[in-house]
């Protein structure tokens, strides 16, 4: 798409996309801090993306950025960490870098990798990564250049999606290039994009008229029409009219057959192939075969041949480029071309050369055999199983997913195809790939007859389907499942029911509820007491919760002989759910260290989301947002929708109760787009709960009343929307009722759950039953139910609820001329909302302490907090956002936000100021 004359000044030769430069020069500005570090530029073939992303080396290293590139290449796609390799290579192997993330990297990418049995968890080689990135950035600003995305190995995705989220505070930006129907998940829709569309008309008839031979008349609009605006095709269309084939391309533009933009661009490359010379075409197709062209390959693979001869007329057409002991094709679309052209014969002959070149790397060796493959094949299928276990070994699950996925294909026993087709499915869980999960395992069906393989094979689609929203669907697979093999198979049996649960749970329904218990009746045994305690406890866990007790004992009990990720995340949701929070963040936190060692991408969204509500409920907000944010990010990376929709739930919520309500509503909102909330009642009341909460705190109470009635039915009896999560709002629904002048109608709500929630409710419901009785109770006995509430000292796990009875009182008190009673529970209220940041209320209860006749104390805005005070002084002293965080108690993104805080407050700008600046408040 280069020409002679431009519409963005700065760069001649780059027509059409003065605004995509426009972004361009943004994201290099980004790397002095402000703005997105990451841009996503997609479009079809031929659009123009690698010449902008050439453009942006050009421009990065006139700003002096140091510049590293990757392109994806569709024959190393199945190579784990190939990707990120060939980003790396010049910066390894990290000699600066600490002894455990240098032992990561060389783990990966040493010599010995291939045969490197240990086990190398994805967290640590993700951080290894950054290190190695951030230690280069200390010397040199950095661009990091990704092309053809959608050619990378899935385990090069995940290490630039984990390398993408944590650029802030670096000097390091991000472009990403591939095609629009092939960005990767992890980069789909979780960072700015841009998509280089067709050239509008005026562009392209420039683009045209600037080539060697521009055509003219009705040929000139013939290729306009055919080329749709496509870069690529408007340089490459004349050159095939050049060529005498305007016939053809004259006959398809008059009404006869066309085909997609992007087959006739390979088609149209594969017409330069007949011209050139035999051996020159064989060479081509080698590089086409080996993805990633090294020059010593090429020869091995073919020594009767010279190669850089026999590419000297593939280089002069300008089809490749042979430079640093490589060979690199003009565009990926000649790369199709060349192997589409060539005979399956022809191809199978490159790939058994490459493969006999590639002895001494067993990796791509193995490929090489799978792709010269003529049907099944034992022992290559054999060769790509051991490839997936060393890349299993390394953390490489989805590198062994699309490896066992191909031995599987090439196995003859239909057994051992299965079993690999299931492990394939496996590791794919790991790796976070919930659609391909239910892909792989929905095929296992069809090859075996093996009950026990079908079985597990319906288990991990079922957990697909239940983590990407489908619960109805879940549940058919998995209660099939626990219900077929509760005689033959109990321990399956319960981890299918186990699994259910959680799509029971959020599904709300009380049909399903009936038949998890009716079918764990079924399963006789003591196994498995932790996914037993899970399963029983979402089935009832209001009503239940005294006899549960048992069933919660005997599976923390188990976890003192066997801490399995299993056993652990199962009572992780069994405490938590039956209101055993504190228990619940403990377990969970165990939890999410098992998962970060063993690098399961795909689990950890569950169990984070999960112990974000958990630290939200008992009060650890600042840590229950990370955990929710972090939660929100592998969601969207695994495709796991129901925690994507559900953490930002919990996002949009907590920005309501510290006072952000438009963020919130907006948040929320968004959370919910496109989703069937009725299908998920745990996330409709949930998110009833937000959008009331934001009302709230704006003072329209009438839509706070709404949204939050909408959590219980409007039968003439009012029951829980979702059977578990609406109980915990009826304190917030009273607060709103008494405010928008709805009591009347809030009490048959109340009424109705207190006489469900007889005879023993949990010490937390039982508090948010009586703070809600008494805000509607207009007689004296209000008092009695306000110190039920708040008596309990089980209820400290829940300070803010309890802050918020604390307030209730000390209104009611106040209004009764008790300021002097009043003021102790305001005082409460206060530390609480304080400590939390719930602005609203503080500033609430502060109004509520003045007119008690307390005196409050206001910080000035320049004065820093105790906490900001510590930090600013550890930052004094040297010490990184992590070493902080680390000493704390608290995540380097938190204090790079309370450091974003302190420099205004005492009037700097860098780190550097902050010993002379604190040494001169205290002179102060």
């Amino acid at each position: 798409m280069h020409a002679g004359t431009t519409d963005h000044p700065s760069d001649p030769g780059i027509l059409g996309r003065a605004a995509e430069l426009g972004r361009l020069d943004r994201l290099l500005g980004a790397v002095d801090g402000g703005g997105p570090q990451v841009l996503v530029l997609t479009g079809e073939p031929g659009a123009g993306k690698s010449t902008l992303v050439d453009r942006a080396a050009e421009r990065g290293r006139d700003r002096g950025l140091g510049i590293l590139r990757v392109r994806g290449s569709e024959g190393e796609a199945g190579l784990g960490l190939s990707g990120v390799h060939q980003l790396l290579h010049p910066l390894l192997p990290g000699e600066g870098l600490p002894a455990g993330q240098r032992e990561a990297l060389d783990r990966a990418f040493g010599p010995d990798a291939a045969r490197y049995e240990l086990k190398l968890d994805q967290l640590s080689l993700c951080v290894g990564v950054l290190g190695l990135i951030t230690e280069a950035a200390a010397r040199r600003p950095l661009l990091l250049l990704v092309d053809d995305a959608q050619w990378l190995d899935l385990g090069s995705v995940d290490v630039l999606a984990f390398l993408a989220r944590r650029l802030e505070g670096r000097p390091v930006v991000l472009l990403l290039a591939a095609r629009e129907d092939g960005v990767p998940a992890r980069f789909d829709r979780a960072f700015p994009q841009i998509t280089l569309g067709p050239l509008s008309r005026t562009a392209a008839g420039q683009l045209l008229d600037a080539q060697p031979d521009p055509p003219r008349g009705k040929v000139r609009a013939e290729i306009l029409q055919q080329a749709a605006g496509n870069p690529l095709a408007l340089i490459e269309l004349p050159r095939a009219l050049a060529r005498g084939r305007s016939g053809d391309m004259g006959a398809g533009g008059a009404g006869g057959a066309t085909l997609p933009l992007t087959a006739r661009l390979e088609n149209l490359f594969a017409a330069d192939l007949p011209g050139l010379p035999a051996p020159t075409r064989a060479a081509l197709l080698l590089v086409a075969a080996a993805g990633p062209a090294r020059l010593t390959d090429l020869m091995r693979a073919a020594p009767e041949l010279d190669v850089v001869a026999a590419l000297d007329p593939a280089e002069r057409a300008g089809l490749v480029r042979v430079a640093d002991g490589g060979v690199l094709l003009r565009h990926p679309l000649v790369r199709s071309a060349v192997y589409h052209a060539a005979s399956f014969h022809e191809r199978r002959q490159a790939h058994l050369a490459l493969a006999a070149a590639l002895a001494g790397e067993p990796d791509r060796r193995a490929w090489h055999l799978a792709a010269a493959a003529t049907g099944q094949d034992a022992e290559v299928a054999d060769a790509l199983a051991e490839s997936a276990e060393r890349a299993r070994s390394r953390g490489g699950y989805a590198a062994a997913a699309t490896a066992l996925e191909r031995a599987a294909e090439l196995t003859p026993a239909p057994d051992l195809r299965a079993r690999r087709l299931l492990t394939a499915a496996q590791a794919a869980m790991f790796a976070g790939h919930p659609q391909w999960v239910g892909e792989l395992s929905g095929r296992v069906g069809g090859m075996t007859e093996d009950p026990r393989l079908r079985a597990e094979a319906s288990l991990l689609g079922g957990w697909a389907l239940g983590v990407t929203l489908r619960h109805e669907e879940a549940l058919a697979l998995l209660l099939g499942v626990a219900e077929a093999t509760a005689a033959s198979a109990p321990g399956l049996a319960l981890g299918a029911l186990s699994t259910a649960a959680t799509s029971v749970y959020n599904s709300g329904a009380p049909y399903y509820r009936a038949e998890l218990d009716r079918i764990g009746g079924l399963i006789h045994g003591d196994g498995d007491p932790a996914g037993r305690a899970w399963a029983r406890s979402v089935i009832d866990p209001v009503h239940e919760r005294p006899h549960l007790a048992r069933h919660l004992a005997e599976g923390l009990a188990a976890l003192a002989q066997d801490e399995s990720l299993g056993n652990l995340t199962a009572l992780g949701g069994a405490t938590w759910i039956l209101d055993e929070t504190e228990q619940a963040v403990r377990v969970l936190g165990r939890t999410m260290d098992l998962l970060r060692r063993a690098g399961s991408a795909g689990t950890n969204a569950t169990v984070t989301q999960a112990l974000a509500l958990a630290l939200f409920e008992n009060g650890s907000w600042t840590a229950a947002q990370d955990a929710a944010h972090d939660a929100f990010w592998m969601a969207t990376e695994a495709g796991a929708d129901n925690v994507t929709v559900g953490a930002r739930i919990l996002r949009a919520t907590l920005r309501a109760l510290q006072g952000d309500p438009a963020s919130a509503r907006t948040e929320a909102t968004q959370a919910v787009r496109g989703v069937d909330l009725r299908r998920s009642l745990s996330l409709q009341v949930r998110h009833r709960h937000a959008m009331g909460m934001a009302a709230f705190v704006t003072g329209d109470h009438a839509d706070a009343y709404e949204q939050l009635r909408a959590t219980f039915t409007r039968d003439f009896r009012p029951a829980p929307v979702h059977y578990h999560a609406s109980l915990y709002y009826l304190g917030d629904l009273a607060a709103a009722a008494v405010r928008a002048g709805r009591a009347d109608e809030a009490r048959t709500v109340v009424d109705a759950v207190r006489q469900d929630l007889k005879p023993d409710p949990s010490p937390r419901l039982a508090a948010v039953l009586h703070r809600a009785t008494a805000l509607l109770t207009e007689t004296d006995d209000a008092e009695r139910h306000f110190r039920a509430a708040l008596d309990d000292p089980a209820t400290d796990c829940w300070p803010f609820e309890k802050a918020l009875a604390h307030l209730d009182f000390g209104e009611w008190l106040r209004r009764r001329r008790r300021s002097a009673e009043a003021r102790p529970h305001l005082n409460a209220a206060l530390e609480c909302f304080q400590r939390l940041d719930a602005r609203p209320w503080t500033e609430r209860t502060r109004a509520e302490l003045r007119a008690a006749g307390a005196a409050t104390a206001t910080a000035p805005a320049g004065e820093l907090t105790p906490q900001e005070r510590q930090i600013a002084e550890l930052a004094a002293q040297g010490l990184t956002n992590r070493d902080i965080a680390a000493r704390l108690y608290l995540s380097p993104r938190t204090v790079g936000y309370h450091l974003h805080k302190i420099f205004p407050k005492l009037g700097i700008t860098a780190r550097a100021q902050l010993r002379d600046a604190l040494t001169q408040e205290d002179q102060g």
